[in-house]
């Protein structure tokens, strides 16, 4: 994640975010993946992400499977193109997350992220999805210079790059599913 230069501030007040100072870049790209390469995973978290209803928001609770304290945060993401989102999050105790957990109405998301060892400009990670999407296995790619960006090559166990499918954005296959699913309910649809 980098700061928010090279943000036209004008683009980040128009989306929500008035002051930079206060905001990240997340650059970032995703493929469709079906295996998970064990050898280079160094950290497995679990996540829960509450996606707020009628909102930019997401309350994560992130805890990692060896141990140590949760990462617990309010965020709200915003796109300002398909591999280019503003970020600005809250870190919340326990007590004040519980609160807005008991709060906040939304659709849940569950997940195992993978970090996985990667080039130094670059952190990857492998989300396999839980629940109603398990089964659904995304390689993550986030980037600290939009050049490294577009010098990237994904690695071997990359599959279809979904960067510019929104279906595949955490809020939609929180409230909408798996896009496959999506499509062959469609294509049934249209069959009849």
């Amino acid at each position: 994640m980098s700061t928010a230069a090279g943000v036209d501030p004008l683009v980040a007040a128009k989306l929500g975010f008035p002051k930079l100072r206060y905001v990240f870049v997340e650059l970032e790209r995703r493929w469709s993946c079906t295996t998970l390469p064990k050898d280079l995973v160094q950290e497995t978290v679990a996540i829960t992400d509450l996606y707020v209803s009628g909102s930019n928001l997401r309350l994560r609770e992130e805890r990692s499977l060896s141990g140590g304290p949760p990462l617990l945060r309010l965020s709200r993401k915003v796109d300002v193109d398909a591999s280019t989102r503003l970020i600005s999050s809250i870190y919340l105790q326990e007590s004040e997350f519980a609160l807005l957990k008991g709060a906040l109405q939304g659709n849940t998301l569950r997940k195992l992220r993978h970090r996985l060892a990667g080039p130094d400009e670059v952190t990857l990670a492998v989300d396999e999805f839980e629940g109603p999407l398990a089964g659904l296995m995304l390689l993550e790619a986030e980037f600290r210079s939009p050049d490294a960006r577009e010098r990237f090559r994904p690695p071997w166990f990359a599959g279809e790059e979904v960067t510019s499918n929104t279906h595949f954005t955490g809020g939609l296959l929180a409230t909408q599913g798996r896009p496959d699913d999506r499509l062959d309910g469609a294509r049934a649809t249209r069959e009849r």
